[in-house]
């Protein structure tokens, strides 16, 4: 059945009322500089986690190698503004390098798609996992440039050749540097947005329902003549582009990528695991709200610094025991249940 349109987009006037208030205070000075920093990587994260959700919530596929499609997105994107910085104005070369990130991680996706979503559980993920890391190390080992002579790669610095005129697109370790700058608050945002319309819309269309079908119970989808592997792999490049958008917000606002282990590494995609676990698996909402806290929670506490890992160890537990506990859930549907039969109630008595 159609949902309302209240219910189906009500979330996403929180997230602009949320935009609004933020951008008021930051422009009336209200907002301290350190805050005001956290808003763009709290928004992209909040992308990766509606993307992961997508493939392990909807689909129902483990994936830990989420923040390899987000670093697929970065360097794509920005050596695509490297190259086309002196050709193209800012506006034109931005949404060309969000096109070029999407692009990009959607192949890939594509492409390890293929022989990984023949495998299930345990061995799904083991092999998402090496593909991020994969991913990681050859773009921390690589050189790269261009010149009148054409494209030099190199996988060390002495064989790495380029002529005083070229552009250094990566440094090996050193990551990509001079991005230009054209993430913002806004942009964010409204990526978000469109990232929750179009996972939205999917999981409400007939491939939604087919894909979630496939999550339930493969033998019977596939028996009622649902082309499994077509729609896993719809899903599975959905939500790798998803995150490559992600990534292109990330390569344009931190402008020069040096450790990129501290951004795609392991301990990336188990934290973008970690807001999706406890937002619900498969509460696409509940993935932004607790991508937004979980990301904000340790970077405010930096004052406590003593405490604030202890802090958000016991924020985490008790997420887990909100949103899993038995007990809380049936406390949360009755309390829940009892709110919306008081509304009608409400409207005959008025």
């Amino acid at each position: 059945m159609k949902k309302k349109l209240p219910e189906k987009y009500g979330f996403l006037f929180v997230i602009f009322l949320f935009w609004l208030v933020l951008t008021l205070l930051s422009r009336a000075g209200m907002l301290t500089s350190h805050f005001s920093s956290l808003l763009v990587p709290m928004t992209y994260y909040a992308i990766a986690a509606v993307a992961l959700n997508l493939c392990v919530g909807i689909l129902g596929e483990l994936s830990i190698g989420h923040a390899g499609f987000m670093c697929i997105g970065a360097f794509s994107s920005a050596i695509f503004s490297l190259l086309t910085r002196q050709i193209l104005p800012g506006g034109v070369r931005f949404f060309l390098a969000f096109v070029v990130g999407i692009l990009f991680a959607a192949l890939f996706g594509f492409l390890i798609g293929i022989p990984v979503l023949r495998l299930k559980g345990d061995y799904l993920a083991i092999v998402t996992l090496a593909f991020g890391e994969i991913i990681k190390n050859i773009l921390q080992a690589v050189y790269l440039g261009v010149d009148a002579d054409g494209v030099h790669i190199a996988l060390n610095m002495t064989d790495f050749r380029l002529s005083p005129d070229g552009i250094t697109l990566i440094k090996g370790a050193q990551g990509v540097s001079g991005t230009p700058r054209d993430s913002s608050f806004t942009v964010a945002v409204i990526v978000l947005l469109l990232s929750l319309i179009i996972v939205q819309n999917l999981i409400d269309s007939r491939d939604g329902r087919a894909i979630m079908s496939i999550r339930d119970n493969r033998i019977a989808a596939e028996a009622t003549g649902i082309h499994v592997t077509h729609y896993k792999m719809l899903a599975f490049t959905i939500s790798a582009a998803i995150a490559g958008a992600a990534g292109v917000l990330f390569s344009h606002n931190v402008t020069t990528m040096t450790n990129i282990s501290n951004y795609f590494g392991y301990n990336a995609s188990i934290m973008l695991l970690v807001y999706v676990v406890l937002g619900g698996i498969g509460n696409i909402r509940g993935s932004v709200v607790a991508a937004m806290i979980l990301y904000l929670l340790p970077e405010m506490m930096r004052g406590l610094n003593r405490y604030r890992m202890l802090i958000y160890a016991i924020v985490l537990i008790l997420m887990m025991l909100f949103n899993w506990a038995p007990a809380l859930v049936a406390l949360r549907k009755k309390l829940w249940q009892r709110i919306r039969d008081r509304r009608p109630a409400v409207g005959k008595e008025a």
